[in-house]
């Protein structure tokens, strides 16, 4: 039997899964590695972890299932996005790559609006300037570190970092290259309008390539790193969210997805470019030809959980701790949490953005900040829905969930019923990675398309009703949820010291 590889560099692990020609997951590895924050509002990760990680992952999946490396048709790549690698001539990291959720470029999202204009910029690439993206670091390194800019020959994302130390070759995806701010949305490709405006070598871009593309062979590096055959095709792949979205079965217009991870995000996929004139849900190229997407982006949902678990009740399980909720009303008797705790990116582009229970009372007890937790973000996730919808974006009849947080039946409740959708869960559960291996399926030959490709692996198999009862309470609950940050948003500035 063949395989496919697919493999996961996301911010504190990578993944490894194999996947047969069947779709079933032969096997999963992963290793583990951290981030920096040298100082408030900075992530940062040392680039040479992700390929030492993912080497190790591979050979462990390998041992684990037995497969012989020969056996294995094609790799595809995914990570996490937005993140900001620079090398110098000889391909060596300069410095620490600055991560998605970094937070200190404020001062140059504001000078690319000024440089570029921000219905230009949003016309163009499909988005406004926000922190987590590529180019305001690439400005940010400019301005703060002149020498590492004057040396600087390359930028990469960070799974195509690995890419390089896998192949030898530099090139990326387009779903992942869009979340640079420095793409094309409607022609898929860098813009050079965009790159020569901001003053930023276009040699330093790799080539570009469609999701199911391959990109290059394993070389003897890479072989030696992960014990992978040399010649071995690896494909483009997609940035996470892309290929996650792809791993679902989003892969054509209708299907809309939710990821209810440490972050949370909602995933329509278009067959032509759309986007918010206000840049307040993302629009990117899809990992699939001839199609796009939107997505709106929660920075903290399952996270918010985790963060209020960890203060509160530490040594609780977390599916003891997500039951506390199910004696609760929905509407949380009241209480209203806004999950801002890492700023906020969609429907608020604001790093100064923070979190908060409103509405505590001497009767309000952990259940109901548990209960308020889910149903706040539920909410946010209704926020990015309900953008999408208003750029053009038709009401789905089902939305698939994954992510740690879609194992809560009671969070896939409350999710339904903010939504006013079915919530579906289907065979696939492992994200990302699983993506990327049927983008690799597609690139070693297996299906003409990433389409046929999800109809023969991508099942449902399971369906979470609507709670019509709850409809009116929660739509009262998401009014109120909505008219907090304005009202809040003086006092987040004020907090920060910015205001």
């Amino acid at each position: 039997m063949s395989y496919v590889l697919g493999i996961d560099t996301s911010t504190t692990a990578t993944k490894a899964i194999l996947v047969a020609e069947d779709g079933a997951v032969a096997g999963v590895a992963a290793a583990t590695y951290g981030f920096e924050t040298p100082h408030p509002l900075w992530s940062e990760q040392d680039p040479e972890l992700w390929p030492e990680a993912t080497g190790e992952a591979t050979r462990h999946v390998l041992a684990e299932t037995g497969v012989d490396p020969k056996d294995i048709a094609a790799v595809g790549l995914t990570g996490q996005m937005h993140g900001m690698v620079v090398l110098d001539g000889d391909n060596r990291p300069l410095r620490p790559a600055i991560l998605w959720n970094d937070q200190r470029t404020a001062a140059e999202c504001d000078e690319i609006r000024e440089r570029v204009g921000v219905q230009h910029l949003i016309e163009v690439t499909g988005n406004d300037a926000i922190p987590g993206f590529t180019a305001p670091k690439i400005l940010w390194t400019r301005n703060h570190e002149p020498d590492v800019f004057e040396h600087t020959r390359t930028v990469l994302l960070p799974k195509d970092f690995v890419r390089y130390k896998l192949t030898g070759g530099l090139a990326t995806d387009r779903a992942g290259a869009a979340g640079t701010l420095l793409f094309d949305h409607r022609e898929r490709d860098w813009s050079a309008e965009i790159v020569e405006t901001l003053e930023i070598p276009s040699s330093w871009l790799p080539q570009t390539h469609e999701g199911p593309d391959i990109t290059g062979p394993v070389g003897a590096h890479g072989a030696s790193l992960t014990g992978l055959v040399e010649g071995t095709p690896v494909v483009a792949g997609g940035g996470d969210q892309s290929a996650s979205a792809v791993g679902t079965g989003a892969v054509d217009p209708g299907v809309v997805t939710v990821s209810l991870g440490t972050s949370g995000v909602v995933f329509a996929a278009t067959d032509t470019p759309v986007i918010d004139p206000r840049g307040r849900v993302h629009a990117f190229p899809h990992a699939v030809p001839h199609r796009w997407h939107l997505m709106g982006v929660m920075l903290s949902a399952a996270g918010s959980l985790q963060w209020l678990r960890d203060a509160l009740a530490p040594d609780t399980k977390f599916d003891q701790f997500v039951a506390l909720a199910a004696d609760v009303p929905p509407g949380a008797d009241g209480l209203v949490f806004l999950p801002y705790l890492s700023g906020e990116r969609t429907p608020h582009v604001d790093p100064l953005a923070r979190g908060a229970f409103v509405g505590l009372t001497t009767r309000h007890g952990l259940a109901h900040m548990v209960r308020a937790v889910l149903e706040g973000v539920a909410y946010g996730l209704r926020d990015g829905l309900d953008l999408m919808e208003a750029a053009g974006v038709e009401h789905p009849a089902e939305v698939r969930i994954s992510g740690g947080g879609a194992r809560s039946s009671l969070w896939r409740t409350i999710v339904a019923t903010v939504l006013e959708t079915e919530v579906t869960t289907v065979t696939t559960t492992e994200g990302a990675a699983y993506g990327a291996a049927l983008l690799a399926a597609v690139g070693a030959g297996w299906f003409s398309s990433a389409a046929e490709g999800a109809a023969a692996w991508i099942h449902i198999t399971g369906r979470t009703a609507v709670d019509d009862h709850s409809i009116e309470r929660y739509r009262a609950g998401h009014r109120i949820y909505r008219d907090l940050y304005p009202a809040l948003k003086p006092s987040f500035e004020d907090l920060s010291g910015r205001g």
